[in-house]
């Protein structure tokens, strides 16, 4: 029987990992969402807490080439996403996906559906 320990998530491409809020009119970083948006749900909010590579690309170099010509394997390149883990999302609710891991409920939203991020930056050093 495989190690339940060694079990984690992983986002692949360009989804991101959300802890979801519960249906608050204010969120707690502060942010009022309007009345239609609590009560159609049309948007939710949460904190990330994983996020995939990104969008795979082809480097430049290969596109003039053939696809059928055999080549050097190389590292895939990504094109990142904006979230971080630790930000604030508010993403459409209607593209979200719910699920459950290790009794602990989680959305996986495309990057395209988040709305905002909040971003809580370090205070600058003072000089």
């Amino acid at each position: 029987m495989p190690d339940d320990n060694r079990r984690r998530l992983i986002v692949v491409g360009d989804r991101v990992l959300i802890a979801p809020e519960e249906g608050e009119e204010r969120s707690h970083v502060g942010l009022y969402l309007p009345p239609t948006a609590v009560e159609s749900r049309q948007v939710r909010g949460g904190r990330v807490v994983a996020t995939g590579p990104g969008i795979p690309v082809a480097e430049p170099a290969h596109l003039d080439e053939e696809p059928w010509k055999e080549r050097e394997a190389e590292g895939v390149k990504y094109v990142p996403v904006q979230a971080r883990v630790g930000d604030y999302a508010l993403f459409l609710r209607k593209a979200a996906v719910e699920i459950e891991f290790e009794g602990k409920t989680y959305v996986i939203v495309p990057h395209s559906a988040i709305l905002v991020l909040i971003r809580e930056e370090p205070p600058l050093p003072e000089v």
